[in-house]
């Protein structure tokens, strides 16, 4: 667990499912993007992430969960980067790298070898941050998500 100013990133638990909803729903809809496919993960996390194999993180400040990060395996060796989302009163406060370096560290002790994320390109803020980090841009060939039309993979 990482704290930071007093931000504790924990794993997931069922009692926190409806702020990893509303977190995730709120920016998905602020842009438009809202698809069949999130809503599944958003719905049923256990099912669609957790007991595929997967994980997804949180960021809890004084009871309070205001960050989500999550990491669904599509192999022994790559894994998504998914469902990344920072209440807005709390941006800019270092919360989303809290939660990528609780991932990508998360996929270096399950030896991955790549993470890969599907984004859209009206999200600059996380582009630059996924690029910082040292994402890089590939073909969004093959995406569940109609939306997306950046794909980006990092290389462990």
């Amino acid at each position: 667990m990482a704290t930071v100013n007093n931000i504790e990133i924990i794993d997931y638990s069922g009692k926190y499912h409806d702020d990893f909803r509303r977190l995730n729903l709120g920016w998905l809809e602020e842009y438009q993007l809202t698809e069949s496919h999130d809503l599944a993960i958003l719905n049923d996390p256990e099912n669609t992430v957790i007991n595929k194999g997967g994980c997804i993180f949180l960021a809890l400040h004084q009871h309070r969960i205001i960050g989500t990060a999550g990491l669904a395996k599509e192999s022994d060796t790559v894994f998504e980067l998914i469902k990344m989302a920072v209440d807005p009163a709390y941006r800019g406060r270092g919360i989303s790298k809290l939660l990528l370096n609780r991932c990508i560290g998360e996929a270096k002790n399950r030896k991955a070898k790549k993470l890969f994320l599907f984004s859209n390109s009206r999200l600059q803020t996380a582009i630059s941050l996924y690029t910082k980090y040292g994402f890089r841009h590939t073909d969004p060939a093959n995406s569940p998500l109609l939306t997306a039309d950046i794909k980006m993979e990092l290389v462990l």
